[in-house]
């Protein structure tokens, strides 16, 4: 097979990551503040995506439990369950439910912590809510 053609080197070159357009949509969501329709979304993200993308992407967010939806006339209207912070500690608690050997999870995070953040959690795991230090 030939080299590319220079058309299919612009599209590749613009494509992304399925994990990057989640991000995307997520952002779009966040930013909104209040639940938006496909077609909302898509009109946030100034047309970049085509509807049918934007569907798939919600679906599967929908899908992943990182949105609710519910029904506005003939769509749904989705919003995020949870802001960034409350995603990354779910990702982070999938992470670890999914290792045998916690412990050695464990114990890696933490020896990778820098000194401030080592500092905060044990507060934290001491039971000190952050504004009373």
């Amino acid at each position: 097979m030939g080299a590319p053609t220079p058309t299919a080197v612009v599209r590749q070159g613009r494509r992304r990551a399925s994990g990057a357009l989640e991000g995307e949509v997520l952002a779009a969501l966040q930013r909104a503040g209040t639940p938006l329709t496909p077609r909302e979304v898509q009109g946030t993200l100034s047309g970049e995506l085509t509807y049918s993308t934007v569907v798939t992407i919600l679906s599967r967010l929908h899908g992943k439990d990182v949105l609710t939806r519910t029904p506005r006339g003939r769509a749904y209207a989705y919003a995020p369950l949870t802001d960034e912070a409350g995603l990354a500690a779910r990702r982070m608690h999938k992470v670890l439910d999914g290792r045998a050997d916690r412990e050695v999870v464990l114990t890696r995070f933490a020896d990778g912590l820098t000194e401030e953040d080592a500092t905060l959690l044990s507060r934290l795991l001491a039971g000190g809510a952050p504004g009373t230090w």
